[in-house]
Parts: structure tokens; sequence; C-alpha cells
């Protein structure tokens, strides 16, 4: 864990044009020839209680994207019923939902890597919150004015994640991003759990459109916390966060980094905007990308079907009941944010100690003790799948054990207490495998986590339009043991990301320099 008076050089790694690099540099204090003194100059301004003010606000605003989608699930049959329609027509809203859930990050996440995450963050903010003045306003006889402003809301709300990881990017080393991701994890994940309690009770007491009006009230309230407190992170406009963004880009109350900018600080160069398309031809970046989508799908598939698989074992459950359910994997989740990021750290500690003594006990000085975190000696894929293969065989057993506790009908603690351990264990996966993708690509944090979150999307959206199917045909015991199965023999990915990782950072790498 890197604490504030620990300092790291800020090297080209995730800003200057010609490297991509996957870990900070660390450089001598003092060249051993006297010729110059080279003090290390810390990677961000902040110091670490800034940093986790700034990553805790970007987790609220990330907080939408899970909370705007389930928020909405409860009220679908009171909706159906007001737009006089079908149950299935408004399911067609969540699937478009998803939809663009999946592809707007792409936009944004790309704009936000080259004009700033504040206004982008500010613009998104925005547009979810008159979306939500148009839903809780949209006459029951305008069907498609449903479906289009259910569009805009999802390419309003679902960027904020990629936005977030942009920011941790921006302020965090390899060292502490880890610990940094969990936390700012917690927003995402405690979405899902209490969104289809929310939405319950509000249209239980105050009818459909008050859920509409209740997002519109809190994305305003997150749009002012923004817009008050929140600074420019882009490297490239604010460098280490002390060179003086234009006012478009100052929060009006500086609570962080107040007194350690520079006046005098030389901008940093200007980079071209990157098409984000490009990513999904790194290989390990690829192999990376689908192996989290496989995992997110089967977690989509255990989720969207906790209704009425609880609802058909258990018919003492009322509806009620049945939202409570949902605590148990958000709770997992919640608990696996915490728990796998200070892992990270730690794993990242571990391999760097156990480097440093491998560099100081090896008679030929190959590399030295200072160098081993740099881009081309540090196994950064290593460091972070380190513990990945453990939560995925876990992940897989319980997969297996939750299919069949409900087609036996155990007692309902039996489910429940497995999906706790699914949410843990999916969520240390996923996190493990996102703060990678972070430390492969830095200068694009957000693109990259845009890439992410289209590929675990879109698989989950077809996941989640057969999963019903499925369950129908074989039961729900052979379904989960069949999603198992398939998790299984996509662990070897893990072992591929391993051994090509490092290979690809260096033809990155090459390419780089020769540009």
């Amino acid at each position: 864990m890197v604490h504030p008076g620990q300092t790291h050089h800020n090297s080209a790694t995730s800003e200057s044009p010609k490297t991509e690099g996957a870990v900070a540099h660390e450089a001598p204090e003092e060249l051993k020839d006297g010729r110059s003194e080279a003090a290390e100059k810390p990677y961000s301004i902040y110091t670490r209680r800034e940093k986790w003010f700034i990553v805790v606000v970007a987790s609220l605003a990330a907080l939408f994207s899970p909370l705007t989608a389930n928020v909405y699930f409860p009220a679908i049959p009171t909706i159906a019923s007001a737009f006089h329609t079908s149950i299935e027509s408004i399911n067609l809203s969540v699937t478009v939902y998803m939809v663009l859930q999946g592809v707007s990050p792409m936009f944004w996440g790309t704009m936000a890597d080259r004009i700033g995450r504040r206004p982008v963050f500010l613009a998104c903010l925005l547009v979810l919150c008159l979306s939500c003045i148009g839903l809780a306003l949209v006459p029951t006889s305008a069907y498609w004015l449903l479906m289009l402003l259910r569009c805009i809301q999802a390419a309003g709300s679902a960027s904020t994640v990629a936005l977030g990881a942009g920011v941790i990017g921006d302020i965090a080393t390899p060292a502490e991003r880890g610990g940094f991701f969990g936390l700012f994890t917690v927003g995402p994940q405690v979405g899902p759990a209490i969104g289809p309690i929310i939405g319950g009770v509000l249209a239980d007491t105050l009818g459909w459109r008050s859920i509409f009006w209740f997002l519109c009230i809190m994305s305003a309230a997150c749009f002012a916390l923004m817009l008050m407190f929140l600074p420019e992170t882009l490297r490239r406009l604010v460098g280490d966060g002390s060179v003086i963004p234009s006012p478009f880009y100052r929060p009006l109350v500086p609570l962080v980094g107040k007194g350690r900018v520079n006046r005098d600080a030389p901008k940093p160069p200007k980079r071209t905007l990157n098409n984000p398309l490009r990513l999904f031809f790194y290989l390990d970046v690829l192999n990376l990308l689908v192996f989290n989508a496989i995992l997110y799908a089967v977690f989509y598939a255990v989720n969207t079907t906790i209704s009425t698989l609880f609802a058909t074992r258990y018919p003492f459950l009322n509806e009620i009941d049945i939202g409570l359910c949902f605590l148990a994997i958000g709770g997992g989740m919640t608990i696996g944010t915490f728990v796998s990021g200070k892992m990270l750290d730690v794993d990242y500690q571990r391999t760097k100690t156990r480097l440093v003594k491998k560099a100081e006990e090896d008679p030929e000085k190959r590399i030295r003790p200072e160098d081993v975190t740099k881009e081309e000696n540090f196994p950064i894929e290593r460091a972070r799948l380190r513990m990945v293969p453990i939560f995925t065989a876990i992940f897989v057993l319980t997969c297996a054990g939750y299919g069949w506790s409900l087609e036996r009908k155990t007692n309902i603690a039996v489910p429940l207490i497995l999906q706790i351990i699914f949410g843990y264990t999916v969520t240390a996966i996923m996190i493990s495998v996102q703060t990678l993708l972070i430390d492969l690509l830095p200068s694009q944090s957000s693109s990259i986590t845009a890439c992410n979150n289209l590929v675990r999307c879109s698989l989950g959206a077809l996941m989640v339009s057969v999963i019903d199917l499925i369950v129908s045909a074989i039961g729900a015991g052979w379904t989960y043991v069949l999603l198992a199965g398939v998790c299984l023999a996509c662990s070897s990915m893990i072992w591929v990301a391993i051994r090509i990782g490092p290979r690809c950072r260096a033809k990155r790498r090459a390419r780089s320099i020769a540009a």
C-alpha cells in the first residue's frame, strides 16, 4: 500500500504518446555519478485521504448505472397496466436499456479520455436527470416515448462506471489501484441489491412515476456534488494535478489539492483521440474482456431469475420477501468489493517484494532492485490474477450447488448462503480483471472500461433473453451445472492471460517507441 508520503516517478507510463505502460516507474533519488539529482516526483499531488474522497464521489455517480436499471423491475407489471400493453412489451424497454448501457460508454468513455473526466461526468448526470423528468411526465398513450426516454436514460447513467475507472487510473499508482477500485465498485455493486427494494416500495406507496422523480432528485444532487467538489483528473490536462486547468474544469469549492498547484507547471503534451475499437485487436485485452464477460453473463443468469425461481420454489414468500432475497447476493458483492481490493494491493506488494529480493540476490545484477516495477520487468498479470483461479473454482462449485439447491427445494437458507458466496467470488474476479485492464492501458482507462462494459453487457443481454427458456427446458439444477461447466472450461483463459500478457505489452511498447 502506498501512503501519501511515498513518491513515484511520474514517467510517461500514462501520459507520453510514446508509451502505454502497465506499471508506474520508480527511479533512484540520486544518480550515482553525481552529475544531477533526480528526485522522484509524486504520481499525484493528492494525499491518500483526498484520493479516497475523489473515489467516493465517483462511486456515488457510478451507483446510477445499475440503480437506474434495477429500480425499474418491480414496477414493470404496473407500468404495463398503465400503458395498456403487455409485460413483454415493457420488458422490451429493459432490453433496449441494456443495449444502450453497453454502447453509450464507448462514446462517453472516449470523450472523457480526450476532453476530461469532469465535464463528461456532469453531462452524463444532466442527461440522466432530464430523461428522468421526461419519464416521470410521459403520457401513458405514448409507448414509443417511454422507449425513447429509456434509451436516453441509459445513455446518461451507464457511462458513469467507465468515467470513474478513468479517474482511478489518473490518480492512483498500480500499488494502490486495487484498493481504490474495490472502494469504487461499492456503488455499482450496491445498485442491484437496493434497486428492486426501492423500486418496489416507491411503486406500491407513491406510484410508478415516483421512481423516476426519485432518480431525478438523486442524480441532481450528485450533479451538484460533482459541480462543487470534483476536480479534473485527466493527466493530459492537469498532469499529476498540479497544472491549473481553465475555469471550466475547476470545482466551485476546491477542497482537494488546495495549495499544491503550480501556476508555472507546463501543460502535458496533447494526445490524439484514440479509437477505442482498436483495443479489441489487442490479444491480451480481448482475452480478458471475453473471460470477464462470460462470468458476468452467468452472474446475470442468477440475478435475473431470483424472483421467478424463489417464487415457484418457495410459494410462502410475498413480493417484499422476494425483494429482500436480492440482499444476499448484493451483500456478498459488497463484501467482495472491500476485501478483494485490499487483497489486490497486498498481492502487488508481495510480488514486488519477491522480485526485489530476487534482484538483490542475483549475482549478475541483470535487474536493479529499484527497476523491478518498470513495465518491462514487472509481471503485472501474475500479480493481479494470482487469486483468480481459486475464486473461479469456488464460483463454479457455488453456481452448480445453487441450481441444485433450488431444484431440490432445500431450506431457503441454503440458496441464500450460496448467493452470498457467489456474489463475493464474482466480484473478486471482476475487480481483479478490471484493475488489470486499467494497468495495461492507464492512458485509456475510460475507453478500456467502456470496451469491457460493451462486451459484458452484450453477453449479459443475450443470457437474459435465453435463461428462462433454458430453465424451462432442463430445470434449474442442470441449467446452472451447464453454466458452471462453461465457466470451468473458460478458466484456462486465466493461464492464457498470464502467458501472453508480457509479450503483448512488449509489442505495444515497441510499436509506441517506433512511432
